[in-house]
């Protein structure tokens, strides 16, 4: 008999339920993980080409439906939300889910839907210290970014810092690497991206629980 995460098997890889345990434990122990090598190589090498190669970005902003605006004080990069369209946009998301069924299983968390875009950071761009939830919203609950450059080296930038709550702990500071996975909850973790020095491509997204009414469609589209 199939487990949940052998029903969402991604493209004939056998989900990981060994590094979705490591994942599960980190957010209950600290509430962040950093996972080296996270998603199957060929996959990985697929997503850093799709982005670098296939898709057209739009600049990013802040907000979401009639608070969104553009606002380059904060933020430089742009974005390309994913649909699922293409194959392995498809194997990105069924990897997510598999995720998704093990940490609810896990840890309980009531998570209900996934969504995410690629970014790119062209060279001297940044994102400000900032939390992802939204003014008057509780619906992200874990943020997570998956990083696509090869060969990145200390001297090219962008590194992700994510400071724990109250300031109290060390800042935890993550080298945008192909293959590294970074999960934390939504809103208790501030984080910001520091200048690139060269194309920076990463995948952004945030499991949510559903906030769904009769009067109001959770997230609106």
């Amino acid at each position: 008999m199939n487990t949940p995460l052998e029903n969402h098997a991604v493209a004939g890889y056998a989900p990981p339920e060994e590094m979705f345990e490591r994942i599960a434990d980190d957010l209950y122990q600290r509430g962040y993980s950093v996972m080296p090598a996270a998603l199957p190589p060929a996959l990985t090498t697929r997503l850093a080409a799709y982005a670098q190669e296939t898709i057209d970005f739009d600049p990013a902003g802040i907000g979401r439906a009639g608070q969104f605006h553009q606002n380059e004080f904060v933020r430089t990069d742009e974005i390309c939300w994913i649909q699922g369209t293409a194959a392995v946009t498809t194997a990105w998301l069924n990897w997510m889910d598999c995720l998704k069924v093990y940490l609810n299983k896990r840890l309980f968390l009531g998570l209900f839907s996934y969504e995410s875009h690629f970014a790119h950071y062209p060279p001297g761009s940044f994102y400000k210290r900032h939390l992802d939830a939204f003014q008057g919203e509780s619906n992200r609950v874990l943020s997570t970014v998956f990083y696509l450059n090869s060969d990145w080296g200390v001297f090219d930038g962008g590194e992700l810092l994510i400071y724990p709550p109250g300031d109290q702990q060390e800042v935890v500071t993550v080298t945008p690497l192909a293959g590294t996975m970074v999960i934390f909850l939504s809103e208790e973790f501030p984080h910001e991206v520091l200048p690139a020095q060269r194309d920076r491509f990463s995948i952004a997204g945030w499991f949510r629980v559903n906030n769904s009414t009769a009067q109001r469609v959770d997230p609106p589209r």
